[in-house]
């Protein structure tokens, strides 16, 4: 088979015949036709994530889009930078059957590995973790990023009274009112962001959907209302966030740390049902653009460069 194989961490992987593994007890194997680079992959394939440095060579891909020799379309995930074994950036890959999540017709290979499992960390961070009731109001940060994207998206379907969409980039910030934000705030400057958080919201805040962490969840944190709920789910602006000890107890407030490596199939399959659900009726989708496989390597490089939208990989 063809495969993106990555021989040295910290560089791109390449195209270049690779052996395929052949599949053992629960095991099938999956036709890929779309396969996103993940910030996750771009982590593990580092060889400096918190997994340990992968055994070389191998495959990147944490997820992907494929059919199988039915004919069926699935979605599905691999450990792939996490534990030894070959991932989606492939031809084809070898995935227990128990974790495929079969997909609905409506959306196509490329948005739902778009979509993927950022969308399942945004619908979870709202319902499961936040536990977000309709009429809430609801602070998403990076919201031009693929997590914050389908966050503010569903936010709004699940019945928000406020969406407040803060962003760095002005085309993120329109994006985010034509999908339904109410209000959005610039991330780039940071003097009076807490006031201007607070504007935008017309005052506190119940949800606060935070992949961002850093200067911005820190005064995240001064917008949350009585009983407010902030899920953490990276730290793109930054490792540490600080808080107020006597704003946290006095508001009842609650600090949650949220990982997709936490569910379970069944788990991530109604997550990411609910989301296609909603992509199928022209609720919900995000920014991305798709590239062959022969043209790995310099999408690796542009995926970690802050790019427009998420880069889907066509086998």
């Amino acid at each position: 088979m063809i495969a993106a194989v990555l021989t040295e961490h910290g560089r791109p992987p390449e195209p270049r015949p690779y052996p395929p593994r052949s599949p053992g007890p629960g095991e099938v194997v999956v036709r890929v036709t779309a396969a996103p680079i993940a910030p996750l992959d771009l982590l593990c394939a580092s060889g400096r994530s918190y997994f340990g440095p992968p055994a070389l060579p191998y495959v990147p891909g944490v997820q992907g889009v494929g059919a199988l020799d039915s004919g069926a379309r699935v979605f599905f995930c691999t450990d792939a930078g996490m534990k030894p074994g070959d991932g989606s950036l492939a031809s084809h890959a070898v995935v227990p059957g128990a974790d495929l999540v079969p997909l609905p017709a409506g959306v196509p290979d490329p948005q739902v590995a778009a979509l993927g499992l950022s969308a399942v960390a945004a619908w979870m961070a709202l319902t499961a973790r936040a536990g977000m009731q309709p009429g809430e109001r609801v602070l998403v940060l990076g919201a031009g990023g693929t997590v914050g994207q389908v966050a503010v998206q569903a936010a709004v379907a699940l019945g928000a009274s406020a969406v407040v969409a803060a962003s760095r980039r002005d085309r993120h910030r329109t994006l985010a009112l034509a999908r339904g934000a109410t209000a959005t705030v610039d991330l780039s400057q940071l003097d009076r962001l807490p006031d201007r958080l607070r504007e935008a919201a017309g005052g506190t805040v119940d949800v606060v959907v935070d992949p961002v962490g850093g200067a911005a969840g820190t005064a995240a944190l001064l917008v949350l209302g009585d009983h407010g709920r902030l899920v953490h789910l990276g730290g793109a602006g930054g490792p540490t966030a600080t808080f107020d000890s006597a704003v946290l107890r006095s508001g009842s407030h609650s600090i949650l740390g949220y990982t997709n490596t936490a569910l379970d199939p069944a788990q991530r399959a109604r997550a990411l049902a609910a989301v296609l659900e909603l992509a199928a009726a022209g609720r919900c989708d995000v920014t991305y653009e798709t590239v062959a496989l022969t043209e790995v390597a310099d999408a690796w490089t542009r995926a970690g460069a802050a790019p427009d939208g998420r880069l889907v990989v066509l086998p």
